[in-house]
């Protein structure tokens, strides 16, 4: 006993002293390893123009009413949130579609999209993050092929290109609408028709011009010769006026006038006016 006692007395102090160390180290390691974890899955910060969306593992699954916001949140470690990019975003599709006569065209489209904000839940739950190859995309095309089926190829190049684009914008729009999806607008970029095609339209346009521009010159020189017309008969309906008007009276009448103004002239000398048979000749002079 005393030998066992003595031994116990004598316990080295460095041999001690390691142990704390390598407890103290291992319980740092743990609390470190803690963060770690948590500093993933608890502490968690939305980005400007993305909106979250929380699956409660433990709790009732996807909350698909609440949707987080940006900045920082703090979350259970066994959660999830899911993050979605709400900003309008910009896709490019190029597709063959077959016009009404059945040639091939070749198109591409530009599109501007994002997620209905308040609905990314309901987004999350039915169809998910991937919601650009599963719906809007797909959509898009379904609703060009159909649109442009109904069409000419000389109409989408040229005259109804407008009302074409119009048209796909209003079939995905109300398509994706359903799915918590929102659709800014869908372009034509570009129209890629066969070359004899492309080239048979324009000389067609091109010729089509011409004759517009024939018929606006006929139909300026038809106007020209009209105000011709109306001016010549306005000239001589003020004459056949004017004539009917004029009696011998009047004429006699003027002739006085006319022949007083001459008279008060400072460089008039004499002035002989004769009445002819019936008029009565007067001299006027300074003598």
């Amino acid at each position: 006993m005393s030998f066992k006692q003595g031994n116990r007395g004598n316990s080295n102090p460095t041999y001690v002293n390691q142990s704390k160390i390598a407890r103290f180290a291992l319980i740092a390691f743990a609390i470190l390893f803690l963060l770690l974890i948590l500093s993933r899955t608890t502490f968690l910060t939305i980005d400007p123009g993305k909106k979250g969306v929380l699956f409660k593992r433990f709790s009732g699954g996807l909350d698909k009413e609440k949707v987080y916001n940006q900045g920082f949140h703090v979350i259970a470690p066994w959660n999830k949130m899911y993050i979605y990019d709400v900003r309008t975003n910009e896709g490019l599709e190029k597709m063959q579609v077959l016009s009404k006569n059945g040639l091939t065209i070749e198109v591409e489209l530009s599109y501007r999209y994002m997620p209905i904000a308040n609905k990314i839940g309901h987004l999350h739950d039915e169809i998910g993050v991937d919601f650009l190859r599963r719906i809007v995309v797909p959509e898009i095309r379904s609703a060009t092929r159909e649109v442009i089926g109904k069409y000419l190829p000389e109409e989408l190049y040229s005259t109804k290109r407008e009302a074409i684009q119009d048209e796909i914008f209003n079939r995905t729009s109300e398509t994706v609408g359903s799915k918590y999806i929102e659709i800014d607008a869908i372009l034509i970029r570009e129209v890629t028709l066969p070359q004899k095609l492309r080239a048979a339209i324009e000389q067609k346009l091109e010729e089509e011009q011409m004759a517009f521009q024939y018929e606006f010159k006929l139909d300026r020189e038809r106007k020209e010769a009209e105000r011709k017309i109306i001016e010549a008969q306005a000239k001589a309906d003020a004459n056949k006026i004017l004539n009917a008007s004029l009696t011998d009276k009047i004429l006699q009448d003027k002739g006085i006038e006319a022949t007083l103004e001459l008279a008060g002239s400072p460089n008039s000398k004499v002035v002989i006016v004769g009445g002819g048979d019936k008029g009565l000749p007067l001299i006027l002079g300074d003598q």
